[in-house]
């Protein structure tokens, strides 16, 4: 049969019950545009809440830590190797905190191919003198211009400059919380004790704040530098090497390899923040759970409507067959009715789901907790748009086939034979 005369009669019956029609493509358009505003603004969330610790995690960190020593002496001696040794209150060997030979170590990761870039780091526990009360807090002694590369680390800096931290001697940056409590402004000089009982003073440049209101009482900033001459140690001293990779999922392979080649211990970013990526795994499940879960509702609201219109056009389609249209013609023209609804709704859907993020995208969201966002977190990824579009088509194809197998089975006889 032509397929312009089939195009033409699907028109006719679709406009013939407009109402139903529109009642049909909005239901799709409703859908796809709930399905497309609600994964991208959990794209969106799932992005902002792994940034507040992936983006500012190394995907490998090499450190030393203090732990007993597993080879213990009985364990060497003859008389006692094959026997069941049970030791009691172990304690921890003269490891050192930091790590061995850095130098030749940074420089060994400069040349593997796999790394993007890497930044040291020294953790000084401190004590912060307020009068008379200690508090207790950390130094973590970077180097600034690496740390805003690789770990944002100026966006979270919501007051001073960051890079005062290598301009200006002495000084340091102080967490939002931490500030709050000795009350302290720029240019104000703090005093800190560390555990060796050296007193060191040190000027505010800024404030620092994670977005973890734990972590901001206790933390605060200064150059390996200062970190240095505050612990008394030599310039060589570092406590840890962070690594960035160019593809995070080589991380545990490169971990295991880097702690026997530098024999250190090796942490890779799966380990510690196995939590995070389940907890977007599930979030995303949800959210493509609810938005199919709405095109399938929409599916139904088609397979009624087209059910509603065969008995409502069995004399059309009695008079179709008795001119010369085959049952798979008429087959083939309720699935275009079907078809052209979705295609219709769905890009309907598609545009106003846009429509819907960008407004969710202009909506203010201010928190002191998350100080570099300022609007709710939106992902225009074109994935989404694709996997909608597929699904509103597919969803309406499959709504239509069975009203359209029984317009095709209809016998013309026997609607004629009736009326």
């Amino acid at each position: 049969m032509n397929p312009l005369l089939i195009l033409r009669i699907s028109k006719s019956l679709l406009l013939a019950r407009w109402k139903q029609t529109l009642v049909a493509a909005i239901g799709v358009t409703f859908s796809i545009t709930m399905f497309i505003a609600l994964l991208s603004f959990m794209a969106g969330l799932n992005e902002l809440l792994d940034g507040l610790m992936l983006n500012r995690t190394a995907h490998v960190r090499l450190y030393n830590e203090i732990k007993p020593n597993p080879l213990q002496p009985v364990n060497a001696s003859s008389g006692f190797m094959h026997s069941y040794n049970f030791i009691r209150s172990v304690k921890s060997g003269s490891n050192r905190l930091e790590v061995y030979n850095s130098g030749a170590i940074i420089q060994a990761l400069k040349k593997d191919r796999r790394v993007s870039g890497l930044a040291p780091k020294i953790t000084a526990p401190v004590f912060f003198n307020d009068g008379a009360v200690d508090i207790t807090g950390v130094i973590t002694g970077v180097d600034e211009q690496a740390e805003g590369k690789l770990f944002h680390f100026n966006e979270y800096v919501v007051g001073g400059n960051p890079s005062d931290l290598e301009n200006v001697s002495g000084s340091i940056i102080l967490g939002s919380g931490l500030a709050a409590k000795l009350m302290a402004g720029l240019g104000d000089v703090v005093h800190v004790t560390t555990v060796n009982g050296t007193h060191f003073p040190l000027r505010v440049v800024g404030f620092y704040q994670s977005g973890i209101l734990e972590l901001d009482k206790v933390q605060s900033y200064a150059s390996i530098a200062t970190t240095q001459k505050i612990l008394g140690k030599p310039v060589d001293y570092i406590t840890e090497i962070q690594v960035k990779l160019y593809d995070m999922n080589q991380a545990p392979a490169v971990a295991r390899e880097y702690a026997r080649l530098f024999a250190t211990d090796a942490e890779d970013i799966q380990t510690a923040n196995a939590q995070f990526e389940t907890g977007s795994f599930v979030r995303t499940l949800i959210s493509y759970a609810v938005g199919i879960t709405l095109l399938i509702v929409a599916g139904f609201g088609i397979y009624n409507i087209l059910n509603m219109m065969i008995y409502e056009k069995m004399d059309s389609i009695a008079i179709l067959k008795a001119t010369g249209f085959s049952g798979s013609d008429v087959n083939l023209i309720f699935m275009v009715i079907a078809l052209g609804i979705g295609i219709f709704g769905g890009a309907l859907g598609l545009l106003f789901g846009f429509l819907l993020s960008l407004a969710i995208d202009q909506i203010p969201f201010v928190t002191a907790s998350l100080p570099a966002v300022k609007t709710y977190p939106i992902d225009y990824n074109p994935v989404f748009y694709f996997i909608g579009s597929s699904f509103s088509i597919f969803t309406t194809w499959l709504a239509g086939w069975a009203p359209a197998r029984k317009a095709g089975r209809i016998d013309p006889v026997v609607i004629i034979r009736g009326k």
